[in-house]
């Protein structure tokens, strides 16, 4: 085990985004050195962790703590301090809170909105294939389908997607907001779910929103700050990374045109594509919500001290060659697949299961609908997204 106080710090993020490509970096790091540090480009030094187990370490492990980043200069892609809400959260709090939100997000209640998700599916792809060739998938079917299925879950009007769904780029913005202007969205995001929370109060319906507020109207087991924080970012991240999740699971599978013929054949691979696909993709720019120690801990035959910050990469985990053959290649029947997509431990996604059946749905669609579809413009002419936590398309002409 190495102790080591004094070590070289590298930059990080180690190069600016390149589409959906990893950078070669993190494969070096697992082989040689899998814990190094790093410095963001605010706050304190901290570790980077790229090999799957430690990435599950510092994700799982008790003597890990996320709320012990409250008060610190976090590690971070942004000037300002992260508001986390329920991420910045350890148990008890945080259990707490979790279990009231994950009502909603049962397998049982995932599947009873399968069927109208996938007729909210048709009805986009009807508009997609009404307006092209050429078409915008981003805009006709990414985009709105998280927002309706989220909106459907919460009890939030649809009529208002236009709204919240620009004010939640706040959540995942590095330089594409001023730090003034993100801090408005965060302000105008929390002050709508303030006062859809006071509407719902007057006219209750079956909705999550409807169950916190009986919840803390009953016994007080949350705050009127942690509801309506809780709320807002339920709304902000249950659409948010799905939205960017859908062009590039097609992206990805377009550029290999042999997988999509595979998905074509055997529409029973779609659940075990999703899971590939999200292990595939690397949808972070860079790692985030550093963890920090509560006691010395050895970690990549590293001893991490006390107090010290730990980042842990899930692109760099996910292409993990220990854990995954033939990590860099996509297998879209692959059987053993322990990714970390929806991280790990007690902050695992709390919505994993209704991206996963949204992005079942939408390949499945795509699949029944387009079976054809292909990209309408040379690659080289798409557009990303920048100044973001997250990579994806801003626009995806295709065709059919």
């Amino acid at each position: 085990m190495t102790d080591t106080s004094e070590t070289m710090i590298q930059r990080y993020p180690f190069s600016e985004p390149d589409r959906l490509n990893l950078d070669p970096r993190y494969a070096l790091l697992r082989r040689d050195e899998p814990l190094i540090r790093v410095r963001l480009p605010y706050g304190e030094p901290a570790w980077l962790a790229t090999r799957h187990a430690d990435v599950r370490t510092v994700l799982g492990d008790v003597r890990f703590s996320r709320s012990a980043a409250i008060g610190r200069d976090e590690p971070r892609s942004i000037p300002r301090q992260i508001q986390s809400g329920i991420l910045s959260m350890d148990p008890p709090d945080h259990t707490r809170l979790r279990r009231l939100a994950a009502r909603a997000f049962t397998v049982r209640r995932v599947e009873e909105l399968r069927p109208r998700t996938r007729q909210t599916a048709d009805e986009l792809v009807d508009a997609l294939l009404a307006a092209g060739p050429p078409a915008d998938l981003v805009a006709h079917l990414a985009t709105p389908l998280p927002i309706r299925v989220i909106c459907d879950l919460l009890g939030v009007p649809v009529s208002d997607q236009d709204k919240f769904h620009v004010w939640s780029e706040a959540i995942v913005s590095t330089t594409s907001l001023s730090a003034e202007q993100a801090q408005q969205y965060l302000d105008n995001l929390f002050a709508y779910m303030g006062g859809l929370i006071v509407q719902r109060r007057q006219e209750p319906t079956d909705d999550l929103i409807s169950a916190m507020i009986r919840t803390r109207d009953a016994d007080d087991q949350l705050s009127e700050e942690e509801m309506v924080q809780l709320a807002a970012g339920l709304l902000a991240a249950g659409h948010e990374t799905t939205v960017t999740q859908i062009p590039n699971f097609v992206y990805v599978l377009l550029r290999h045109p042999d997988e999509w013929a595979r998905l074509r054949a055997d529409r029973g691979l779609v659940p075990s594509a999703v899971e590939e696909l999200m292990r595939y993709v690397p949808l972070g720019v860079a790692s985030s919500f550093a963890r920090y120690a509560k006691e010395d801990v050895e970690v990549g035959g590293v001893l991490v001290r006390a107090g010290e910050p730990v980042i842990a990469s899930i692109a760099s985990a996910n292409r993990d060659e220990t854990v995954f053959a033939d990590a860099d290649r996509i297998d879209l029947g692959r059987e053993a697949n322990p990714h970390l997509g929806f991280g790990h431990g007690v902050h695992h996604c709390i919505g994993a299961q209704l991206a996963r059946m949204e992005l079942q749905v939408v390949l499945e669609t795509l699949l029944d609908r387009t079976p054809q579809l292909r990209l309408a413009v040379p690659e080289s002419e798409l557009t990303w997204k920048s100044g973001l936590l997250v990579r994806g398309l801003t626009a995806m002409p295709v065709a059919w």
